[in-house]
């Protein structure tokens, strides 16, 4: 019986701690859409680290944040009560606006941007 009470005491403090953290994370969630005019999501699973909430703001930029669990984005994204797509694709995607950091970083070499050799 020790046993039981032991484990939900560390199951409520899961609890609150998972609360927590979507508090906050709903709470950098809304900032990002007030600073962009607005902002929709996607959730992408991204195995142990978690899930990552994918932000695109109505200006086109966009970033992203990392929830420790699928649960914990959901409810962020709830919380912050924005608009969230099943994936990133079509007219979700054609919103985000790229620019030199973005082609430097994610395929700049082989699309003609600078060489990563000194």
């Amino acid at each position: 019986m020790a046993e039981t009470a032991e484990t939900q005491v560390k199951s409520g403090k899961q609890a609150a701690r998972a609360e927590r953290r979507a508090a906050k994370l709903a709470k950098q969630i809304g900032a990002f859409a007030k600073a962009h005019g607005g902002a929709e999501g996607q959730l992408a699973y991204i195995g142990q680290m978690g899930t990552r909430i994918v932000l695109v703001g109505e200006d086109g930029d966009w970033g992203d944040l990392v929830a420790p669990s699928y649960a914990v984005a959901e409810n962020a994204t709830r919380k912050a009560g924005i608009t969230m797509h099943e994936s990133f694709d079509g007219d979700f995607a054609a919103k985000v606006r790229t620019g030199p950091y973005e082609w430097t970083r994610m395929a700049g070499i082989q699309v003609g941007g600078p060489s990563n050799r000194a």
